[in-house]
């Protein structure tokens, strides 16, 4: 019986990562991570710093991204597109729960 190991990583919203350091940590390189940038897919903490550093949660974001294309052998255009649609399921679930709780329930 083998052993299984698991990486964890604390994220801290109040702290900025620099792009070498997200891509260290997401396993994409800094081209595909610039490339994810400009098609809007990961927002930087601010866009007009140089370097660039990224919120903490980006690194699920990029993880994910980097998952994708190991997976489904995607480039960076088509990490983009299935992204921008997760993150819009995303939003739609969540409108979608607010909906179902501000409903009255019928009680029998």
């Amino acid at each position: 019986m083998g052993t299984e190991l698991t990486e964890v990583l604390w994220l801290d919203e109040h702290s900025d990562l620099p792009l070498t350091r997200l891509a260290e940590l997401s396993g994409l390189s800094e081209a595909e991570l610039h490339e994810l940038t400009d098609y809007g897919v990961l927002p930087p903490a601010d866009p007009d710093a140089a370097p660039l550093a990224y919120r903490a949660d980006c690194i699920v974001i990029a993880r994910t991204a980097r998952r994708l294309r190991d997976e489904l052998e995607l480039d960076v255009h088509g990490l983009a597109l299935i992204l921008t649609l997760l993150d819009r399921v995303h939003d739609l679930e969540a409108q979608l729960c607010d909906l179902r709780a501000r409903q009255p329930r019928r009680i029998r």
